[in-house]
């Protein structure tokens, strides 16, 4: 199976990493987690995007806030699926970091989930694995019947409450 690989920007992102952690482990997909800045460390970024592929990673989640250049420096680098998670500042709420994630150049598409939407991002990532993977596109199947029993459940103890 391909890794994901999953790059923040500052270890202050790691609150929102661990969201994404958590899925992957939940999903068994192996991945590997690095800090690098599209800023102050451009080279080890380019370098990790460029040699991705080669390395057997299937997709990057890139994550950042504030000006939020990293998931597009990631995909400038690589033709692998880059999901970029925009995260919340205390200045703007996570908007200077949406906008800077999810408006890439024609030509340099990146995806973009929700203001630390790292469960999405995982969750996504592990899509793009499934199309190739038929064991793992099961999972995400039963991931997602479990999560409909869920609500059911709590339907059924809420009508239960109005009787």
């Amino acid at each position: 199976m391909k890794k994901i690989g999953i790059i923040m920007g500052s270890d202050s992102d790691m609150p929102v990493v661990q969201k994404a952690i958590d899925v992957l482990n939940e999903m068994k997909i192996p991945y590997e987690a690095h800090i690098y800045s599209a800023h102050r460390t451009p080279a080890e970024a380019a370098q990790f995007a460029s040699e991705a592929a080669d390395n057997g990673f299937g997709a990057i989640i890139a994550v950042a806030g504030m000006a939020a250049h990293l998931a597009g420096a990631i995909a400038a680098n690589t033709v692998l699926p880059v999901i970029g998670i925009p995260c919340s500042s205390a200045a703007f709420g996570g908007m200077d970091a949406l906008l800077s994630t999810v408006q890439m150049p024609s030509g340099i598409p990146v995806a973009t989930v929700a203001v630390n939407g790292g469960a999405n991002a995982a969750l996504l990532a592990s899509q793009i694995l499934a199309v190739s993977d038929p064991e793992l596109a099961e999972k995400l199947r039963e991931r997602r019947q479990s999560a409909a029993q869920k609500v059911l459940e709590k339907d059924k103890e809420l009508q239960q409450k109005m009787l």
